[in-house]
């Protein structure tokens, strides 16, 4: 179980990630309508990845990681500056579906809400 300092600081990048993507001119990050959905910290703080999801479906995900990867540099050192961090952890950016998974899970659960609420 992750200590309470590393909680901190994962839910701290995801926050600053988050206002820091806003801000690229990247044209794969600025057309893209994704979430920082996790972070995993290493327990010595060295290295940090950051998961990514989109609404409109992995493919966008992996076209928003591709930008945010060339983008590691410039949103590392902006987390130094925000955060004041002694030493920034290595970012790494992966996609993930689950934002699509759980749109699809809601939609299997109203489904099947609206199916007992006829039977009655």
């Amino acid at each position: 179980m992750p200590s309470h300092r590393m909680q901190h600081m994962g839910e701290s990048i995801k926050r600053e990630i988050t206002a820091i993507t806003r801000d690229l001119s990247d044209p794969r990050v600025r057309n893209s309508f994704f979430d920082v959905v996790k972070t995993d910290i290493s327990k010595d703080l060295s290295s940090c990845r950051v998961f990514i999801s989109s609404i409109e479906g992995l493919d966008k995900a992996k076209t928003a990681v591709e930008g945010l990867n060339c983008a590691v540099p410039y949103i590392k050192r902006e987390l130094g500056k925000r955060l004041e961090l002694r030493s920034i952890p290595n970012m790494e950016f992966k996609a993930t579906d689950s934002i699509e998974y759980s749109m699809n899970m809601i939609e299997k659960i109203d489904k099947l809400a609206s199916a007992e609420d006829g039977k009655q």
